[in-house]
């Protein structure tokens, strides 16, 4: 099957999901299966979804639920109610099963260490490197990758301050400081991986790390001393930030005879037991 159209296991059961705007989408027919023993899951989310609105003032969530053609049993394609990780969870908590009491229970845990972190930073930093070593990672990657973390803050942080505004203008960003450096915008970069979805620099090897933190850390330093302000002189910024750690590079592979861009991914996928999304 396609990436689009690719089945999960959860609970013993097949979950269908399929990606909208680069999110995966997961039918709540197929959940509400796998967490009760309704003989008619189709009538059990019906009346739930009745419940919820009348009761529980779900209407906020359930304009979220997205109606999806998703494959079925006899091959055909048919609308189905599908809702992004966010929206399912909040659906398991209204379903009335000892089945869902450990989602449940999970959920209350990670909003229980969300507080912690939000009161102790240090925690969170913790945790990411428990889940790194957990992946297989060494200990010296996980340094790297942890300051290279600590270092990619500082930029954005500095570019808040400066009126860039999110998501679609640090994406040109990083692109800028991404093709200074290795040649590559992180989309290119995850196609010579050959990634998807996955997290371009948790597969990055130690030099590529090392000259994803020079290009940021140079953007950085021009960011200040310049005292860039706005969209466009940001956008020069990187440009220099990027060049400093792409010349770098070039001279580093002149004398070592090494291209330092790899399309071998630093630590290989390992097959895992398929859940819920990633949780």
């Amino acid at each position: 099957m396609t990436i689009e159209n690719k089945l999960v296991v959860f609970k013993g059961k097949n979950i269908r999901r399929s990606l909208r705007n680069d999110e995966w989408y997961f039918s709540v027919i197929d959940v509400v299966a796998a967490l009760t023993d309704s003989g008619n899951p189709n009538r059990y989310w019906s009346d739930l979804k009745r419940k919820l609105l009348e009761e529980e003032g779900f209407s906020e969530v359930y304009d979220k639920i997205v109606q999806l053609k998703l494959e079925a049993s006899d091959g055909k394609k048919y609308e189905t109610d599908t809702a992004n990780a966010e929206t399912l969870f909040r659906v398991i908590q209204s379903i009335p099963s000892p089945k869902a009491e450990p989602f449940k229970r999970w959920l209350a845990k990670v909003g229980y260490e969300r507080v912690q972190e939000i009161e102790n930073p240090e925690l969170a930093t913790k945790r990411t490197r428990v889940l790194y070593k957990a992946k297989g990672y060494p200990d010296e990657w996980i340094e790297k990758r942890m300051r290279g973390i600590a270092i990619r803050e500082e930029l954005t942080d500095e570019w808040q301050k400066r009126g860039v505004k999110e998501d679609q203008e640090f994406s040109i960003l990083t692109a800028e400081i991404s093709k200074a450096t290795f040649g590559l915008t992180p989309a290119e970069y995850k196609e010579h991986k050959r990634l998807k979805r996955e997290n371009l620099r948790d597969h990055m090897n130690d030099l590529e790390l090392i000259f994803s933190m020079l290009g940021e850390a140079s953007t950085t330093e021009i960011t200040r001393n310049k005292d860039a302000q706005g969209f466009v002189e940001n956008k020069d910024a990187a440009q220099r930030g990027g060049k400093i750690a792409g010349d770098a590079r070039k001279k580093l592979e002149i004398e070592s005879g090494r291209r330092v861009v790899s399309k071998e991914n630093y630590l290989p996928e390992k097959p895992q037991r398929k859940q819920l999304g990633n949780f």
